[in-house]
């Protein structure tokens, strides 16, 4: 038995807001779903390449301290990436270059309080 994928869902306080912040990390929308009578999605599927992330609206608030997950994102290069995100007006953290990311890593933290780490490939 082998899987097909895995695909993380984050619960998030605003679908629509969430998938504008990942659009700047190059996500763009798969699937959505707005309730019948609704004017915002309480669903999202998102992807860019190979990433894939389903967002749905939080039945309660969000505690960024409650988040117990990091997200790690993979690109060809990290300082051109973070370079492109500062100029999204993201805030990006400093690169680190722990053993295990020679090329170089850094922490940006979506709206509801999830922390992404963007690394290297």
């Amino acid at each position: 038995m082998s899987l097909a994928s895995l695909i993380p869902l984050a619960h998030v306080r605003d679908v629509k807001r969430s998938m504008a912040f990942y659009g700047k990390l190059g996500f763009v929308e798969g699937k959505t779903h707005t309730p019948e009578g609704g004017t915002e999605p309480v669903w999202a599927w998102i992807k860019s390449g190979g990433a894939h992330l389903m967002l749905a609206k939080a039945s309660e608030a969000v505690d960024p301290a409650e988040q117990a997950v990091l997200f790690y994102v993979y690109c060809d290069d990290v300082g051109v990436f973070r370079s492109k995100l500062i100029e999204d007006g993201v805030d990006a953290g400093p690169v680190q270059h722990p053993f295990y990311a020679p090329r170089g890593e850094f922490r940006v933290t979506d709206p509801d309080g999830y922390v992404l780490m963007i690394t290297h490939t």
